[in-house]
């Protein structure tokens, strides 16, 4: 596998903040991590590993979008599989954006599970870009600001702290997905009364 956190880290070591900036962009949350790993080594400052994770990982949401608005239903129907998104995952996320916009972006963006196929959506969506960048740079900061944390203080763990990441990722799906489930019952359920008591009436 030509892309490993050994290979991450030493590509850090030796080209420093001009490596960080792409390398984010492809595998953010762990590279933000090991960035802050290498910023209490002093190797980079912490205030500049911080702003750059940041740019790098909205410029990536921004790339997932521009697939999403210029590729469209070819790209789904071709490479849909790949990050997990088909034409009737497709028809939901649109539907969640025709209502909950900005709760979905940000559901998105603190999902690395689910990320991908949301950001693209956005795009196929149409959601104006301004706002799409809006909420990802909002919920960006915390969430790298607490990568960058983690990685300072308890970096030299990078490998489990990966693991964790994706699991917590797995975590937040599930829990996505249950409060999605547990709000169309109860919407089903309250649509159910109404046309019982139409009845009765």
């Amino acid at each position: 596998m030509f892309f490993t956190l050994a290979n991450a880290i030493s590509w850090l070591t030796q080209y420093g903040y001009s490596i960080l900036f792409p390398i984010t962009i492809i595998e953010g949350p762990i590279i933000t991590v090991i960035a802050g790993f290498l910023a209490a080594q002093g190797i980079f400052n912490i205030f500049a590993v911080y702003a750059v994770v940041v740019i790098g990982d909205v410029a990536g949401d921004a790339i997932y979008y521009g697939i999403g608005r210029w590729g469209g239903l070819k790209f789904i129907n071709r490479w849909g599989r790949f990050i997990g998104l088909n034409a009737e995952k497709l028809t939901d996320l649109e539907n969640h954006f025709a209502s909950h916009s900005g709760k979905t972006l940000i559901f998105g963006k603190l999902s690395h599970a689910i990320g991908a196929p949301i950001l693209v959506a956005a795009g196929i969506a149409k959601i104006p870009f301004l706002k799409f960048i809006n909420f990802n740079f909002w919920a960006t900061l915390p969430k790298s600001l607490l990568l960058v944390a983690i990685g300072y203080y308890f970096g030299q763990a990078y490998a489990q702290i990966n693991k964790y990441i994706n699991y917590g990722s797995a975590g937040i799906f599930v829990i996505i997905l249950a409060l999605i489930g547990g709000y169309a019952i109860m919407v089903r359920l309250s649509r159910k009364k109404e046309h019982e008591g139409e009845k009765l009436n």
